[in-house]
Protein backbone atom coordinates (compact mmCIF):
# COMPACT_ATOMS: atom_id res chain seq x y z
CA UNK A 1 0.00 0.00 0.00
CA UNK A 2 1.18 3.41 -0.68
CA UNK A 3 1.84 6.08 1.59
CA UNK A 4 -0.88 8.84 1.58
CA UNK A 5 0.48 12.59 0.56
CA UNK A 6 1.31 15.03 3.71
CA UNK A 7 -1.01 17.45 3.59
CA UNK A 8 0.46 20.52 1.75
CA UNK A 9 0.91 23.56 4.10
CA UNK A 10 -1.06 26.49 1.60
CA UNK A 11 -4.06 26.10 -0.18
CA UNK A 12 -2.78 29.00 -2.45
CA UNK A 13 -0.26 30.51 -3.48
CA UNK A 14 0.41 33.72 -5.53
CA UNK A 15 2.88 33.19 -7.99
CA UNK A 16 4.15 36.91 -8.99
CA UNK A 17 2.34 38.78 -6.16
CA UNK A 18 4.85 41.83 -6.92
CA UNK A 19 3.52 42.60 -10.70
CA UNK A 20 0.48 44.71 -11.30
CA UNK A 21 -1.84 42.76 -11.26
CA UNK A 22 -0.19 40.38 -8.38
CA UNK A 23 -0.25 43.52 -5.77
CA UNK A 24 -3.55 44.51 -6.63
CA UNK A 25 -4.69 40.51 -6.49
CA UNK A 26 -2.34 39.95 -3.04
CA UNK A 27 -4.79 43.41 -1.63
CA UNK A 28 -7.55 42.15 -2.39
CA UNK A 29 -6.99 38.71 -0.83
CA UNK A 30 -5.79 40.50 2.07
CA UNK A 31 -9.11 42.35 2.51
CA UNK A 32 -11.20 39.28 1.21
CA UNK A 33 -9.25 36.39 3.52
CA UNK A 34 -7.06 38.08 6.06
CA UNK A 35 -4.01 35.96 6.66
CA UNK A 36 -4.84 33.32 9.75
CA UNK A 37 -7.94 32.66 8.36
CA UNK A 38 -9.60 29.37 7.10
CA UNK A 39 -7.71 29.40 3.98
CA UNK A 40 -3.74 29.16 4.15
CA UNK A 41 -2.17 31.26 1.08
CA UNK A 42 0.86 32.86 0.67
CA UNK A 43 3.11 35.20 -2.17
CA UNK A 44 5.80 34.56 -3.86
CA UNK A 45 8.27 35.97 -6.56
CA UNK A 46 11.97 35.88 -7.64
CA UNK A 47 12.69 39.40 -5.03
CA UNK A 48 12.77 38.89 -1.83
CA UNK A 49 12.93 42.93 -1.61
CA UNK A 50 9.77 43.70 -3.79
CA UNK A 51 7.92 40.98 -1.85
CA UNK A 52 9.02 43.13 1.09
CA UNK A 53 8.01 45.96 -0.26
CA UNK A 54 4.33 45.15 -1.19
CA UNK A 55 4.03 43.68 2.29
CA UNK A 56 4.87 46.83 3.52
CA UNK A 57 1.86 48.46 1.87
CA UNK A 58 -0.29 46.33 3.08
CA UNK A 59 -0.04 47.47 6.45
CA UNK A 60 -0.33 45.10 9.97
CA UNK A 61 -3.06 43.16 8.22
CA UNK A 62 -0.26 41.24 6.08
CA UNK A 63 2.81 41.05 8.88
CA UNK A 64 1.78 37.40 8.65
CA UNK A 65 1.29 36.61 5.25
CA UNK A 66 4.01 34.28 4.56
CA UNK A 67 6.38 35.20 1.80
CA UNK A 68 8.04 32.89 -0.86
CA UNK A 69 11.07 32.98 -2.92
CA UNK A 70 10.70 31.86 -6.84
CA UNK A 71 12.10 32.26 -10.42
CA UNK A 72 10.50 31.67 -13.54
CA UNK A 73 13.53 29.98 -15.05
CA UNK A 74 14.41 27.68 -11.57
CA UNK A 75 12.59 24.58 -11.86
CA UNK A 76 13.72 23.82 -8.48
CA UNK A 77 11.80 26.78 -6.82
CA UNK A 78 8.93 25.90 -8.47
CA UNK A 79 9.16 22.61 -7.63
CA UNK A 80 9.11 23.86 -4.02
CA UNK A 81 6.15 25.97 -4.43
CA UNK A 82 4.42 23.20 -5.46
CA UNK A 83 5.10 20.87 -2.81
CA UNK A 84 3.97 23.87 -0.72
CA UNK A 85 0.69 24.36 -2.08
CA UNK A 86 -2.85 22.88 -3.82
CA UNK A 87 -3.08 25.69 -5.94
CA UNK A 88 -0.86 28.16 -8.03
CA UNK A 89 -1.87 31.52 -9.62
CA UNK A 90 -0.05 32.74 -11.85
CA UNK A 91 0.53 36.60 -13.26
CA UNK A 92 4.18 36.34 -14.32
CA UNK A 93 4.14 36.73 -18.29
CA UNK A 94 4.85 36.75 -20.91
CA UNK A 95 3.61 33.20 -20.31
CA UNK A 96 5.70 32.50 -23.67
CA UNK A 97 8.57 33.86 -21.83
CA UNK A 98 8.30 32.54 -18.38
CA UNK A 99 5.24 30.33 -17.79
CA UNK A 100 6.49 27.08 -18.86
CA UNK A 101 8.61 25.23 -16.18
CA UNK A 102 5.82 26.13 -13.83
CA UNK A 103 3.10 24.82 -15.69
CA UNK A 104 5.46 21.23 -16.15
CA UNK A 105 6.14 21.63 -12.31
CA UNK A 106 2.17 21.70 -11.80
CA UNK A 107 1.87 18.91 -13.75
CA UNK A 108 4.74 16.53 -12.61
CA UNK A 109 3.17 17.26 -9.62
CA UNK A 110 -0.34 17.45 -9.66
CA UNK A 111 -0.70 20.79 -8.48
CA UNK A 112 -3.47 22.92 -9.61
CA UNK A 113 -2.94 26.07 -11.58
CA UNK A 114 -4.34 29.10 -13.30
CA UNK A 115 -3.03 31.87 -14.88
CA UNK A 116 -4.09 35.29 -16.84
CA UNK A 117 -2.62 34.30 -20.19
CA UNK A 118 -3.93 35.14 -23.38
CA UNK A 119 -1.64 33.99 -25.54
CA UNK A 120 -2.92 30.48 -27.71
CA UNK A 121 -0.78 29.53 -29.37
CA UNK A 122 1.44 29.34 -25.98
CA UNK A 123 -1.59 27.50 -24.37
CA UNK A 124 -1.77 24.97 -27.44
CA UNK A 125 2.13 24.13 -26.99
CA UNK A 126 1.83 23.73 -23.39
CA UNK A 127 -1.27 21.23 -23.38
CA UNK A 128 0.96 18.90 -27.07
CA UNK A 129 3.50 18.61 -23.92
CA UNK A 130 2.22 18.30 -20.53
CA UNK A 131 -1.93 17.00 -21.17
CA UNK A 132 -0.77 13.73 -20.32
CA UNK A 133 1.57 14.29 -17.25
CA UNK A 134 -1.56 16.59 -15.97
CA UNK A 135 -3.95 13.65 -16.80
CA UNK A 136 -2.17 11.43 -14.87
CA UNK A 137 -1.47 13.67 -12.00
CA UNK A 138 -4.85 14.99 -11.83
CA UNK A 139 -3.23 18.67 -11.71
CA UNK A 140 -6.05 20.88 -13.44
CA UNK A 141 -4.03 23.47 -15.62
CA UNK A 142 -6.78 26.20 -15.79
CA UNK A 143 -5.68 29.26 -18.27
CA UNK A 144 -7.29 32.83 -19.10
CA UNK A 145 -8.83 33.07 -15.93
CA UNK A 146 -9.11 36.99 -15.60
CA UNK A 147 -11.00 39.48 -18.23
CA UNK A 148 -9.87 36.81 -21.21
CA UNK A 149 -11.88 34.51 -21.25
CA UNK A 150 -14.27 34.30 -18.06
CA UNK A 151 -16.71 36.53 -18.98
CA UNK A 152 -17.18 35.13 -22.12
CA UNK A 153 -16.83 31.45 -21.49
CA UNK A 154 -19.36 31.96 -18.22
CA UNK A 155 -21.30 34.69 -19.81
CA UNK A 156 -21.86 31.27 -22.38
CA UNK A 157 -22.29 29.05 -19.95
CA UNK A 158 -24.91 30.91 -17.79
CA UNK A 159 -26.80 31.85 -21.36
CA UNK A 160 -26.77 28.20 -22.34
CA UNK A 161 -27.64 27.14 -18.65
CA UNK A 162 -30.79 29.41 -18.78
CA UNK A 163 -31.58 27.99 -22.36
CA UNK A 164 -31.84 24.70 -21.50
CA UNK A 165 -33.90 25.43 -18.30
CA UNK A 166 -36.04 27.62 -20.73
CA UNK A 167 -36.24 25.68 -23.94
CA UNK A 168 -34.92 22.28 -23.00
CA UNK A 169 -31.77 22.56 -25.58
CA UNK A 170 -28.88 24.96 -25.62
CA UNK A 171 -28.34 27.72 -28.32
CA UNK A 172 -26.49 26.76 -31.43
CA UNK A 173 -25.56 30.33 -32.43
CA UNK A 174 -23.88 32.27 -29.61
CA UNK A 175 -22.28 36.00 -29.99
CA UNK A 176 -20.64 38.37 -27.43
CA UNK A 177 -21.01 41.94 -27.77
CA UNK A 178 -19.37 44.69 -25.69
CA UNK A 179 -21.74 47.66 -24.88
CA UNK A 180 -19.22 49.03 -22.59
CA UNK A 181 -16.55 49.08 -21.21
CA UNK A 182 -13.89 51.31 -19.31
CA UNK A 183 -10.20 50.82 -18.03
CA UNK A 184 -6.65 51.31 -19.42
CA UNK A 185 -3.97 49.09 -20.71
CA UNK A 186 -0.57 47.75 -18.68
CA UNK A 187 2.60 47.23 -19.84
CA UNK A 188 2.16 43.65 -18.52
CA UNK A 189 -0.49 43.05 -21.33
CA UNK A 190 0.92 44.94 -24.56
CA UNK A 191 4.28 42.86 -23.26
CA UNK A 192 1.98 40.19 -23.81
CA UNK A 193 0.46 41.03 -26.99
CA UNK A 194 4.29 41.39 -28.69
CA UNK A 195 5.66 38.55 -28.14
CA UNK A 196 2.45 36.85 -29.58
CA UNK A 197 2.80 39.71 -32.73
CA UNK A 198 6.92 38.51 -33.03
CA UNK A 199 6.21 34.65 -32.73
CA UNK A 200 3.80 34.88 -35.41
CA UNK A 201 6.64 36.92 -37.46
CA UNK A 202 8.79 34.20 -36.62
CA UNK A 203 7.33 31.41 -37.57
CA UNK A 204 4.65 30.52 -40.42
CA UNK A 205 3.19 27.58 -38.38
CA UNK A 206 2.29 29.84 -35.61
CA UNK A 207 0.78 32.43 -37.68
CA UNK A 208 -1.30 29.62 -39.33
CA UNK A 209 -2.38 28.31 -35.60
CA UNK A 210 -3.69 31.78 -34.32
CA UNK A 211 -5.70 32.34 -37.21
CA UNK A 212 -7.39 29.02 -36.58
CA UNK A 213 -10.51 29.23 -34.04
CA UNK A 214 -10.52 25.27 -33.35
CA UNK A 215 -6.67 25.79 -32.31
CA UNK A 216 -7.21 23.94 -29.03
CA UNK A 217 -9.54 21.75 -29.60
CA UNK A 218 -7.36 19.63 -31.16
CA UNK A 219 -6.97 18.29 -34.36
CA UNK A 220 -10.43 15.52 -33.70
CA UNK A 221 -12.43 18.12 -32.73
CA UNK A 222 -15.63 17.56 -34.36
CA UNK A 223 -16.83 21.01 -34.94
CA UNK A 224 -19.16 20.76 -38.47
CA UNK A 225 -18.40 24.14 -39.81
CA UNK A 226 -15.79 27.03 -40.40
CA UNK A 227 -15.24 28.90 -37.48
CA UNK A 228 -16.71 32.84 -37.92
CA UNK A 229 -15.07 35.86 -36.36
CA UNK A 230 -16.31 39.69 -37.03
CA UNK A 231 -13.11 40.79 -39.01
CA UNK A 232 -14.57 43.82 -40.55
CA UNK A 233 -17.35 46.81 -39.61
CA UNK A 234 -20.70 45.38 -40.31
CA UNK A 235 -24.35 45.46 -39.13
CA UNK A 236 -25.41 43.42 -36.03
CA UNK A 237 -29.87 42.75 -36.74
CA UNK A 238 -30.32 41.14 -33.85
CA UNK A 239 -28.73 44.18 -31.68
CA UNK A 240 -29.60 46.75 -34.41
CA UNK A 241 -26.43 48.34 -34.50
CA UNK A 242 -23.09 48.77 -35.81
CA UNK A 243 -19.80 46.19 -34.65
CA UNK A 244 -16.32 46.33 -34.57
CA UNK A 245 -13.54 43.90 -34.19
CA UNK A 246 -13.31 42.83 -30.55
CA UNK A 247 -9.08 42.39 -29.61
CA UNK A 248 -9.79 39.62 -27.38
CA UNK A 249 -11.78 37.52 -29.44
CA UNK A 250 -9.01 36.34 -30.81
CA UNK A 251 -8.16 34.54 -27.58
CA UNK A 252 -12.02 34.21 -25.83
CA UNK A 253 -13.33 32.22 -28.81
CA UNK A 254 -10.55 29.78 -28.82
CA UNK A 255 -11.53 29.33 -25.03
CA UNK A 256 -15.65 28.78 -25.37
CA UNK A 257 -15.14 26.63 -28.52
CA UNK A 258 -12.94 24.22 -26.26
CA UNK A 259 -15.33 24.61 -23.52
CA UNK A 260 -18.03 23.31 -25.96
CA UNK A 261 -15.03 20.24 -27.16
CA UNK A 262 -14.92 19.34 -23.57
CA UNK A 263 -17.92 19.28 -22.76
CA UNK A 264 -18.47 16.72 -25.48
CA UNK A 265 -20.16 18.81 -27.97
CA UNK A 266 -22.67 19.84 -25.25
CA UNK A 267 -23.55 23.18 -27.33
CA UNK A 268 -23.82 21.08 -30.58
CA UNK A 269 -21.78 20.48 -32.98
CA UNK A 270 -22.43 23.60 -35.42
CA UNK A 271 -21.82 25.25 -32.33
CA UNK A 272 -21.08 28.88 -33.25
CA UNK A 273 -19.40 32.09 -31.56
CA UNK A 274 -18.36 35.49 -32.22
CA UNK A 275 -17.24 38.45 -30.57
CA UNK A 276 -17.94 42.13 -31.73
CA UNK A 277 -18.24 45.93 -30.25
CA UNK A 278 -21.36 47.93 -30.75
CA UNK A 279 -20.66 51.15 -31.87
CA UNK A 280 -24.03 52.69 -32.20
CA UNK A 281 -26.81 53.07 -35.30
CA UNK A 282 -27.13 54.97 -38.06
CA UNK A 283 -24.76 56.72 -39.78
CA UNK A 284 -22.83 57.42 -36.32
CA UNK A 285 -22.75 54.24 -35.47
CA UNK A 286 -21.36 52.99 -38.87
CA UNK A 287 -18.49 55.74 -38.58
CA UNK A 288 -17.91 54.48 -35.22
CA UNK A 289 -17.09 51.19 -36.53
CA UNK A 290 -15.49 52.04 -39.60
CA UNK A 291 -12.80 54.05 -37.14
CA UNK A 292 -12.75 51.48 -34.55
CA UNK A 293 -11.82 48.37 -37.02
CA UNK A 294 -9.46 51.28 -38.51
CA UNK A 295 -7.39 52.44 -35.66
CA UNK A 296 -7.38 48.18 -34.27
CA UNK A 297 -5.60 47.30 -37.50
CA UNK A 298 -3.21 50.29 -37.78
CA UNK A 299 -1.98 49.48 -34.27
CA UNK A 300 -1.32 46.02 -34.80
CA UNK A 301 0.76 46.66 -37.97
CA UNK A 302 2.84 48.94 -35.78
CA UNK A 303 3.20 46.71 -33.41
CA UNK A 304 4.24 43.73 -35.82
CA UNK A 305 7.35 45.57 -37.69
CA UNK A 306 10.65 46.03 -35.39
CA UNK A 307 11.06 49.67 -36.15
CA UNK A 308 7.49 51.31 -35.33
CA UNK A 309 6.83 48.67 -32.25
CA UNK A 310 10.11 50.12 -31.15
CA UNK A 311 8.83 53.83 -31.08
CA UNK A 312 5.47 52.81 -29.65
CA UNK A 313 7.19 50.96 -26.61
CA UNK A 314 9.06 53.78 -26.19
CA UNK A 315 7.20 56.91 -26.13
CA UNK A 316 3.82 55.74 -25.94
CA UNK A 317 2.48 52.29 -24.59
CA UNK A 318 3.12 51.61 -20.98
CA UNK A 319 5.99 49.41 -20.24
CA UNK A 320 5.79 46.48 -17.77
CA UNK A 321 5.10 47.09 -13.89
CA UNK A 322 2.90 50.00 -14.92
CA UNK A 323 -1.10 50.38 -15.47
CA UNK A 324 -4.10 52.11 -14.53
CA UNK A 325 -3.93 53.85 -11.22
CA UNK A 326 -6.09 52.90 -8.36
CA UNK A 327 -8.67 55.64 -9.15
CA UNK A 328 -8.90 54.55 -12.57
CA UNK A 329 -9.30 50.67 -11.72
CA UNK A 330 -12.02 51.81 -8.83
CA UNK A 331 -13.92 54.07 -11.59
CA UNK A 332 -13.62 51.04 -14.54
CA UNK A 333 -16.27 48.62 -15.50
CA UNK A 334 -17.78 46.81 -18.03
CA UNK A 335 -20.96 45.38 -19.60
CA UNK A 336 -21.13 43.02 -22.07
CA UNK A 337 -24.06 41.25 -23.71
CA UNK A 338 -23.87 37.36 -24.63
CA UNK A 339 -26.54 35.91 -26.94
CA UNK A 340 -27.67 32.67 -28.05
CA UNK A 341 -30.11 31.68 -30.27
CA UNK A 342 -31.99 28.57 -32.02
CA UNK A 343 -33.14 27.70 -35.47
CA UNK A 344 -36.78 27.85 -34.42
CA UNK A 345 -36.95 31.71 -33.21
CA UNK A 346 -35.76 31.29 -29.27
CA UNK A 347 -33.58 33.80 -27.99
CA UNK A 348 -31.51 34.17 -24.94
CA UNK A 349 -29.28 37.01 -23.75
CA UNK A 350 -27.64 37.27 -20.36
CA UNK A 351 -26.14 40.52 -19.34
CA UNK A 352 -22.41 40.48 -17.95
CA UNK A 353 -20.80 43.24 -15.85
CA UNK A 354 -18.15 44.10 -13.82
CA UNK A 355 -17.48 46.75 -11.25
CA UNK A 356 -13.78 47.78 -11.46
CA UNK A 357 -11.09 48.04 -14.60
CA UNK A 358 -11.86 44.92 -16.76
CA UNK A 359 -7.94 44.29 -17.22
CA UNK A 360 -7.42 44.68 -13.47
CA UNK A 361 -9.06 45.90 -10.99
CA UNK A 362 -11.97 42.68 -12.31
CA UNK A 363 -9.37 40.63 -13.36
CA UNK A 364 -7.55 40.34 -10.19
CA UNK A 365 -10.74 39.42 -8.11
CA UNK A 366 -11.81 36.89 -10.63
CA UNK A 367 -8.49 34.68 -10.70
CA UNK A 368 -8.38 34.95 -7.42
CA UNK A 369 -12.02 33.77 -6.79
CA UNK A 370 -11.11 31.25 -9.34
CA UNK A 371 -7.85 29.54 -7.58
CA UNK A 372 -10.50 29.64 -4.73
CA UNK A 373 -13.01 27.94 -6.29
CA UNK A 374 -10.27 25.32 -7.10
CA UNK A 375 -8.59 25.15 -3.76
CA UNK A 376 -12.23 24.76 -1.99
CA UNK A 377 -14.77 23.99 -4.06
CA UNK A 378 -13.70 21.34 -6.70
CA UNK A 379 -12.23 18.21 -5.61
CA UNK A 380 -10.02 16.37 -7.18
CA UNK A 381 -12.96 14.04 -8.06
CA UNK A 382 -15.46 16.11 -8.77
CA UNK A 383 -13.24 17.37 -12.01
CA UNK A 384 -10.07 14.93 -13.40
CA UNK A 385 -6.57 16.87 -14.25
CA UNK A 386 -5.59 18.28 -17.46
CA UNK A 387 -5.52 21.27 -19.59
CA UNK A 388 -9.52 22.54 -19.04
CA UNK A 389 -11.54 25.89 -19.04
CA UNK A 390 -12.91 27.72 -16.23
CA UNK A 391 -16.43 27.05 -17.17
CA UNK A 392 -15.89 23.29 -17.55
CA UNK A 393 -13.44 22.95 -14.53
CA UNK A 394 -16.00 24.94 -12.17
CA UNK A 395 -19.43 25.75 -13.38
CA UNK A 396 -21.47 26.81 -10.94
CA UNK A 397 -19.61 27.41 -8.18
CA UNK A 398 -17.36 29.69 -10.08
CA UNK A 399 -20.11 31.40 -11.06
CA UNK A 400 -21.65 31.51 -7.33
CA UNK A 401 -18.10 33.24 -6.53
CA UNK A 402 -17.86 35.74 -9.28
CA UNK A 403 -21.31 37.06 -8.39
CA UNK A 404 -21.09 37.02 -4.45
CA UNK A 405 -17.38 37.90 -4.25
CA UNK A 406 -15.89 39.32 -7.60
CA UNK A 407 -18.30 42.03 -8.27
CA UNK A 408 -19.60 40.70 -11.58
CA UNK A 409 -23.23 39.80 -12.44
CA UNK A 410 -24.74 37.77 -15.02
CA UNK A 411 -28.54 39.12 -15.41
CA UNK A 412 -30.78 36.90 -17.64
CA UNK A 413 -32.28 39.98 -19.89
CA UNK A 414 -34.39 41.12 -23.40
CA UNK A 415 -31.52 42.07 -26.09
Amino acid sequence: MSTPAAPKPFDLIVFGATSFVGQIMTTYLVQHLGVNGDIAWAIASRSESKLAELKATLGEAANDLPVLLADSHNEASLQNLCNQTRVILSTVGPYALYGELLIKSCAESGTDYADLTGEAHWIKQMKDKYQQTAQASGARIVNCCGFDSIPSDMGVFAMQKQAQSQFGHPMPHAKLRVKAMKGGASGGTIASMIEALKAAKADPAVRKQMGNPYLLCGSDHQYSQRGLSVSRPQFDREFNNWIAPFVMEAINSRVVLHSNALLGMAYGKNFSYTEGMLTGTGLKGRVAAIASAVGFGLVGVCLYFNTTRALLTKFVLPAPGEGPSPEAQLNGYFDVRVHGRDDHGNNVTVKVTGDRDPGYGSTAKMLAQAGLCLAVDISKTDHPGGFTTPSVAMGDALLKRLESHAGLGFEVIEI
